[in-house]
This record gives C-alpha cells, structure tokens and sequence, in this order.
C-alpha cells in the first residue's frame, strides 16, 4: 500500500503551507530582496503579511534581479580582495558592509554587529549601482550611495510603520567580518 509515502507527502505540504501563513517581520535576505524590489519599483513598502506567500521557502538562496542580485554572506576573503576592501572603506569608512559587484551577482558582507538596517544600506546601494554601473567604477557607486541617503529614512520610517524589525538581519549561517 502506498499510503506512508502518501501521508508523509501531505504531511510536508501542510508544513511548508502553515509555515508559508505565519507573517515574519524579521528581515533575512530573501525578504530584504523583495522589500528593496518593491520598493524601487513601485514605492511602496509590502508588510510582512504581503510578503509570507512570496517567500520562496524551498530555494530562499535566489537572487532576485530587481533588488541588485546581492548575495548575502559568502566569505570575505573569497569576495574582495585586500586591496579593494582598503579602497572600499575609505570611501565608505562608517558603513557595516562590503559590496563586491561581480558579474552575475554583488556579494555582500556584513560586519559581525550589522543590523538589518546596515543590510537595508548596503542592498539599496547595490540595487541602485547594478542597473547604472556595468563595470561599477568608484563614482557610480558614490552616486548610488548617495541616492541611498537620501532614500533611507523614508524606507526605514514606512518599513518600522508596516510592522517591520530593522534591528536585527537574520543571514543564517552566513559569514561575517570583524576588524
């Protein structure tokens, strides 16, 4: 009879849908992407009860093209170079993050006490040089900080009034840095 694999089926369909029901307000890659999307987009900030169905709970490691393509948390010295990260933090010398663009994707790394609103930072900065910049000279990238200044407190006020906690960025295993 078929029914232990049956039941295990349905039994891991109900999981992943009662998981999928539950609103998170906690910022994680994933759901900083489709902030940072949207919000580009269309200006609008989704709450966290818009976002709990698009949540892609099997593959939350995509990147998502609209919010930069940044992936989250790889090793640092497997993103920048010595040299880079030195040029990096001199432009950027109170920043909690690293951005290396690449082709395909931006890495980002936090440093070890970021909070979300450090990750906010760092993923608005790399959305808004990745459509811009093709190969990401310094200036572009300045640019797109600054835009980002400017963007920030709207975003952080319209993110905390929808019910989000900007305090804390929940990255998993990722990796980060600490001088």
């Amino acid at each position: 009879m078929v029914v232990g694999p049956f039941l295990s089926a349905v039994h891991v369909y109900c999981t992943y849908e009662e998981m999928r029901a539950a609103p998170v307000n906690t910022l994680n890659p994933q759901r900083t992407a489709m902030i940072i999307e949207d919000f580009l987009e269309t200006g609008k900030i989704s709450s966290p009860a818009d976002l709990r169905y698009r949540e892609d709970l099997l593959f939350p490691k995509r990147v998502i093209e609209g919010a930069g393509n940044v992936k989250v948390g790889r090793d640092l010295h497997k993103v920048i170079k010595p040299s880079r990260l030195e040029q990096f933090k001199e432009i950027f010398p109170d920043e909690k993050f690293v951005l290396e663009f690449g082709n395909r994707w931006t890495d980002m790394v936090l440093e070890q006490n970021a909070s979300g609103e450090d990750a906010l930072r760092g993923w608005l900065v790399a959305a808004l040089a990745s459509p811009v910049v093709e190969n990401r000279e310094v200036e572009m990238v300045e640019v797109a900080y600054e835009k980002m200044n400017t963007m920030m407190p709207r975003l952080l006020s319209e993110l905390r009034a929808k019910g989000w906690h900007t305090d804390r960025f929940l990255d998993g295993t990722g990796s980060r840095y600490g001088f």
